[in-house]
């Protein structure tokens, strides 16, 4: 089968850590006969810097005829560092969310056995950890309007916004992965405060009627804070609004020990996209020292979303077998670091190999 595959290395350490990603999908395709045609496209600073906007229209264009999207990172410390600039590389990612219909983030967190010391957390709390978040991602105060500042500059605001409809497609999409999991689905709101909280859950309190054998539970968001570190083993599937899923995704990702060990997915409408969920890690950009794992793992999931399990599983093995043979980037073990293209070429042949 022949796949085109968007690519968007992004900014910082986007294209050394999706060149790995590469690596490993050209072994995936010479071991099961495949062929990805990899065409990259800007977006981000390195966007801004070329064609002054942070997601331009040829990189839209091509991201809507390919069959998926693989993503590296975006942000630049010249941008973060300034208040008042107008263009951000961030608002290439909410564009591209936005223009793709992107409405959903899954982000799997899973502990690596070879790992569990590694995570802050005692080994007992994190061992067997294994969940989803589902993040709505184009809607709630991110995109809600009005936004912006009064006229004397002293007042800003946000506005969250929730239609019935955003909130039953999110919650439909969580319905079915708790279906394929455990059935249980945490549902995260701020319904004791929040008007927009309310809605959602009295959406999911109607939906649950047409899920009957999945065990629904609510959780107020500050409340799932506190047990996501407590107790991650208690949660299977999670589902929550864009701005708490943003936070608590990330709160989450921590207890594996290593923001670059977890990929995520964005689905919607149009095309899905494919990217780890760490930043740009600009301090390591063209150091050839950042964890390539979550953007490899990012690709074993783009395969999955062509329904070709096997080839993800081979990826996924790979990767564990890197892990338990320490063949790592500095973030897991500063003794016996590896560089990020050492790391994804040892993959890559296990691939060839395996």
């Amino acid at each position: 089968m022949q796949y085109k595959i968007a690519t968007l290395p992004g900014d910082g350490i986007g294209p050394e850590i999706v060149d790995q990603a590469i690596k490993v999908l050209k072994a995936i395709g010479e071991k099961y006969g495949h062929s990805f045609d990899f065409q990259f496209a800007l977006t981000g600073a390195a966007a801004i810097d070329k064609v002054g906007e942070p997601y331009p229209d040829a990189t839209h264009e091509i991201c809507m005829a390919a069959d998926a999207v693989l993503f590296g990172a975006i942000g630049d410390p010249k941008y973060d560092n300034d208040p008042k600039a107008k263009v951000r590389p961030e608002q290439g990612l909410l564009g591209m969310r936005k223009k793709l219909g992107l409405y959903a983030n899954i982000r799997p967190v899973a502990t690596f056995p070879s790992l569990i010391d590694k995570s802050p957390l005692k080994n007992d709390r994190v061992e067997g950890a294994d969940f989803v978040v589902v993040r709505e991602l184009t809607g709630g105060i991110y995109f809600g309007q009005p936004r912006g500042r009064t006229e004397d500059q002293k007042t800003a605001f946000d506005t969250c916004v929730y239609s019935v409809d955003e909130i039953e497609r999110i919650l439909k999409l969580a319905f079915e992965y708790a279906g394929k999991r455990n059935k249980r689905l945490t549902v995260v709101d701020k319904a004791n405060v929040l008007a927009s909280s309310r809605l959602w859950r009295e959406v999911s309190q109607r939906m649950e009627k047409d899920y009957p054998e999945i065990t629904v539970d609510y959780m107020f968001v500050d409340n799932a804070a506190m047990q996501l570190i407590q107790w991650p083993k208690k949660f299977d599937v999670m589902v929550t609004e864009n701005m708490f899923g943003d936070i608590l995704s990330d709160e989450a990702s921590v207890i594996t020990g290593s923001l670059g060990l977890l990929p995520s997915a964005s689905v919607g409408l149009h095309t899905s996209v494919f990217e780890p969920i760490h930043g740009s890690y600009p301090q390591a950009a063209g150091k050839n020292i950042a964890n390539p794992v979550a953007t490899i793992l990012s690709a074993a999931m783009l395969l999955e979303s062509f329904n070709l399990l096997d080839e993800a599983r081979k990826i996924k093995d790979a990767v564990n077998a890197s892990l338990d043979a320490n063949f790592v980037t500095e973030d897991i073990s500063k003794e016996a670091s590896k560089s990020t293209s050492e790391v994804g070429d040892w993959v890559a042949d296990w691939v060839k190999k395996n």
